[in-house]
């Protein structure tokens, strides 16, 4: 089919590269315009744009479609479809209503959980136990239309976003592929009403660990905030990321450290931080980590 592909982060790059070999034209790459990044605050392309640049695909990175110039230029490309994968801009009803099939979104949930900005973060948050991709047809209301196939997968219990992000990304451009191949035959179902949730951005705010709360919160936020914006705790002076972290056994005082391997007393049980990053250092094991910042058994952590 002649498709559209429109996708900004490196979330959208396995499904862009998943598209050509599956026997699919591609007339057009959409994503976010270059933005200042790096020390020197140089325009620098998006993931997607790189790699569309190095597939030899034309990019276009509007900063918005709402004019008829930009949406009549998106009609001129005729395409059967658009495939839609956290491309960052609404899509006004010209858009939507351009391509002959529509316009389909990878989204990384079991709709109708969790629609919205960060629907990983927020499934590790919450501690859900399962989670997917929804190939969903696109309309007007935020991640409310029509699903045509879906996936699922377990969390695993110390998974971080980061690494679910991996996985979804990749079930997503098995996914999308199949949803093509079979878009005659596939029936959409609509979304029920019951179980909504949407998933809201994560904010820097909701970083600083709380080390009174019980150890599965505070196991979840380490995860669920790793890599980015990544939980945070102060240590001897330093505000140290804790980017990955299991439940341990153990009972004390909120932020006491219980072993000299980063086990620490929450309000009710412990967590094991496994994995930890000073500023302006590199992430690393824990036991790489105490080796250079060691935190041995006593020391009270988060003043």
């Amino acid at each position: 089919m002649r498709v559209i592909f429109m996708g900004t982060p490196e979330f959208s790059v396995p499904v862009l590269e998943a598209l050509a070999p599956a026997g699919h034209e591609i007339r057009a790459v959409y994503c976010q315009p270059p933005r200042p990044a790096g020390r020197g605050k140089k325009d620098r392309p998006t993931p997607v744009h790189q790699r569309a640049v190095q597939m030899g695909l034309p990019v276009r990175h509007p900063v918005s479609l709402k004019s008829a110039e930009e949406q009549a230029a998106f009609a001129e490309l005729q395409a059967d479809v658009a495939v839609v994968v956290a491309y960052g801009l609404i899509l006004p009803q010209p858009v939507l209503d351009a391509p002959r099939l529509g316009c389909l979104n990878i989204h990384a949930s079991l709709l109708p959980r969790w629609r919205g900005a960060a629907p990983i973060h927020r499934a590790i948050l919450a501690g859900d136990a399962r989670t997917g991709i929804c190939i969903m047809q696109m309309e007007a209301g935020l991640d409310t239309g029509p699903v045509l196939l879906r996936r699922e997968t377990e969390i695993g219990a110390e998974e971080t976003t980061g690494a679910l992000h991996d996985r979804l990304s990749a079930l997503g451009a098995e996914t999308v592929v199949q949803a093509l191949a079979g878009i005659d035959t596939l029936t959409p179902v609509l979304q029920p009403d019951d179980g909504v949730t949407y998933a809201a951005k994560i904010e820097k705010a909701e970083a600083a660990v709380d080390w009174t709360r019980p150890a599965v919160e505070v196991d979840r936020q380490i995860r669920g905030l790793s890599p980015f914006p990544g939980a945070w705790s102060m240590i001897d002076g330093e505000r140290v990321k804790l980017l990955g972290s299991r439940l341990a056994s153990g009972e004390g005082a909120p932020g006491l450290v219980l072993d000299d391997a980063l086990t620490i007393a929450c309000g009710d049980g412990a967590v094991q931080v496994t994995r930890a990053q000073r500023a302006g250092k590199g992430a690393q094991p824990a036991d790489v980590f105490l080796r250079g910042m060691p935190v041995p058994a006593g020391t009270v952590i988060g003043a």
